[in-house]
């Protein structure tokens, strides 16, 4: 008997233990957008646009009375043997509209590459009005030995931007997330 009950009171602990680990899956998600956006800690992915998409639909007319110029960067991190650029380095564009903008990529290496785009935008205050409606920098991009590819970001800034936000410069840094198995070649 005494076995049975240390059985049942494992198996009840294991469950609990179970449905706990469960709900606190459940719940990441929000709770960590909530609490980047409350300690602005990697405001890039709580920014990125998968946060925005909805409101990003919303036909506002556009604010024809103002421009802002906004400013592409594009880095390599740690040398990173890709050519990655923008097309176009600045554009001007008036608040509440749509804008379609290239990058550039290139694997220069001999073997097939796997990279992810971090964004990076200043100012911090120009975050929360800058929605990217669809980013290569949402998922990863593979290219072949020598392949290259042009990346659309389509974005659009909010008629709300303080007016003492004339600049916006976004900057992409380029990480290498090849699988280490594959990175040997």
């Amino acid at each position: 008997m005494p076995d049975q009950q240390s059985h049942r009171k494992i198996i009840t602990i294991g469950c609990i233990a179970a449905a706990v680990m469960f709900a606190f899956c459940f719940a990441m998600v929000p709770l960590y957008s909530m609490i980047c956006k409350a300690t602005g800690i990697n405001t890039s992915a709580a920014n990125s646009g998968l946060l925005t998409s909805v409101s990003a639909e919303i036909k506002v007319p556009p604010d024809l009375t103002r421009t802002i110029t906004v400013q592409f960067v594009a880095v390599n991190h740690n040398g990173m043997p890709w050519e990655f650029f923008p097309r176009t380095p600045s554009i001007q564009v008036h608040p509440g509209e749509n804008n379609k903008i290239y990058f550039h990529a290139k694997n220069t290496t001999d073997k097939v590459m796997s990279v992810q785009a971090i964004p990076s935008m200043s100012p911090t205050d120009a975050l929360s009005y800058f929605h990217k409606i669809e980013c290569f920098c949402f998922t990863q991009q593979t290219l072949k030995s020598h392949e290259s590819k042009e990346m659309p970001m389509i974005f659009r800034i909010d008629n709300e931007i303080p007016k003492e936000i004339r600049v916006i410069t976004l900057a992409y840094t380029l990480f290498d997330t090849t699988p280490k198995e594959t990175r040997k070649g």
